[in-house]
């Protein structure tokens, strides 16, 4: 097939109403003020919409999401937040057709630059149709938007760009995508698996999948659930802020048999090794999954005793606030390897060889230093389960990742104990440091039914925040 031009909403994503990923936009970009405003004029936008005036809606929308806010922070929401939201809403069937055509073109009620990163790099998209946002001469966008060139309509646009030739396939609703499906040879609506099965060449064939993501935010946020986290934020504020001072104040031994009382679980697996012995000449390496910045202090938690923790790039504030010692490295790998025998030469140690935390079920590559400096390895299996904010962050401040995760109504942190490292399985037998590493990482991820990758912690900072992660140490 030639060409397929396709509407974004409704047809590509299953949902028809841009509404929450505005408020993505919104809540992302500018923040909680801008959150709760275009929720309350959700009735008004809702309203216009029902009297046929749902342009004009999209428009507001798009207006108090986006005026004033830079065009640099939209774009990096639209690439690190957006995508797997997208991606969650996604009609496969739909695409599957779509995929189909040698030339494709989304058309889309959003602004272009909140769906382009989305559609060229994960649904393959080779143009995409949408409003254009005006921005001023300081980079800001102004919240109103213009169609195309001189106004030009979107049926005139699609017909520009084809110029003598039509577009083979149109893919929409035939009540609301009637300006530009007219210009198609042909026309289809939902459903697509069953009604156009000869336009489908590999149903095995799927989108590119979203490897990393961004922002605080678990749920899309369609106006119930914006509401549902309006409602619950000031309570969760109050929760987080008497959990975080009960997990400063209350000795270790007992913080594990206090968590349930403040409504958050511990789940422990496995067998926890014993405290070294006085004697020891050297303290166990506990090497662990990083899925936030608590897992150092949930894992002392689950010893009942605190542990010292390896960080790769932590600000000042949050080494402030930890109430486990922490040991700051260098990423000079023989200053780094001394600091490491150092601790352990006077007990335990956590380290999480990922180098950064990582929310997607994959590990990143492991680094290998750890394999170099002692045969006494126990990895440790840590996962924790949300339900309205995420715990970590590449784009924002990541001091606030504790509260945040002390903020949803019933967090769950996961710890599943593995053995120790036979000798055999170490760099004592003759391995080397990256075997022993690799090993650790993919035991890790059975336990966890993740994926092992070779991705870093560079190539999530430079695909979500456009950096290499390094935290500033006044920050």
């Amino acid at each position: 097939m030639e060409s397929v031009v396709s509407s974004l909403e409704g047809t590509l994503l299953k949902n028809n109403d841009p509404f929450s990923y505005f408020m993505l936009v919104a809540y992302e970009a500018s923040g909680l003020i801008r959150f709760t405003f275009l929720l309350l004029l959700w009735p008004v936008i809702r309203l216009l919409d029902v009297c046929g005036k749902g342009d004009v809606g999209v428009k507001l929308a798009i207006f108090i999401a986006t005026a004033g806010v830079p065009i640099s922070e939209i774009e990096s929401v639209a690439r690190a937040v957006l995508p797997k939201f997208y991606l969650d809403d996604l009609d496969l069937d739909a695409w599957r057709v779509f995929n189909s055509g040698e030339r494709r073109v989304v058309v889309t009620k959003m602004p272009r630059v909140m769906v382009e990163h989305f559609v060229r790099e994960h649904l393959r998209a080779d143009d995409v149709v949408g409003s254009e946002l005006r921005v001023t001469g300081f980079r800001l966008a102004t919240g109103l938007v213009q169609v195309g060139d001189f106004g030009a309509s979107i049926a005139d646009r699609i017909a520009a760009m084809f110029e003598d030739k039509q577009p083979s396939l149109g893919l929409g609703r035939c009540h609301y995508d009637s300006s530009f499906l007219s210009l198609c040879k042909e026309q289809i609506s939902a459903p697509y698996l069953n009604q156009n099965q000869k336009h489908i060449t590999d149903q095995e064939i799927l989108p590119e999948p979203v490897i990393f993501h961004d922002g605080r935010l678990v749920q899309r946020p369609t106006p119930s659930v914006a509401l549902s986290i309006l409602l619950w934020i000031p309570f969760g504020i109050i929760i987080a802020i008497v959990r975080l001072i009960t997990g400063n104040v209350v000795p270790p031994w007992l913080a594990r048999n206090v968590t349930s009382i403040f409504v958050w679980r511990l789940v422990v697996r496995g067998i926890p090794p014993s405290p070294p012995s006085q004697g020891s000449s050297t303290g166990v390496l506990f090497v662990c999954t990083h899925r936030s910045l608590m897992d150092p202090v949930v894992l002392s938690t689950v010893l009942q005793r605190k542990i010292p923790a390896v960080t790769y790039s932590l600000s000042r504030l949050s080494e402030f606030l930890s109430p486990i010692p922490t040991v700051r490295l260098t990423r000079n790998r023989q200053v780094d390897a001394e600091r490491i025998k150092k601790e352990l030469s006077e007990g335990d140690l956590v380290i999480c060889p990922e180098g950064t935390t990582c929310r997607e079920p994959i590990l990143l590559r492991f680094s290998a230093l750890f394999a170099e400096l002692t045969d006494r390895i126990v990895p440790v299996a840590m996962n924790c389960r949300v339900g309205f904010f995420h715990a970590t962050t590449a784009r924002g401040w990541k001091g606030l990742d504790p509260i945040f995760f002390f903020m949803n109504p019933n967090p769950i942190y996961e710890v599943t104990f593995m053995n120790q490292l036979p000798v055999e399985a170490t760099c004592s037998s003759g391995k080397s440091p990256q075997d022993v590493a690799n090993y650790v990482q993919r035991i890790l991820a059975a336990s966890l039914g993740f994926e092992c990758t070779n991705f870093t912690r560079k190539d999530k900072y430079r695909i979500l925040a456009g950096s290499d992660g390094t935290v500033g140490t006044g920050t």
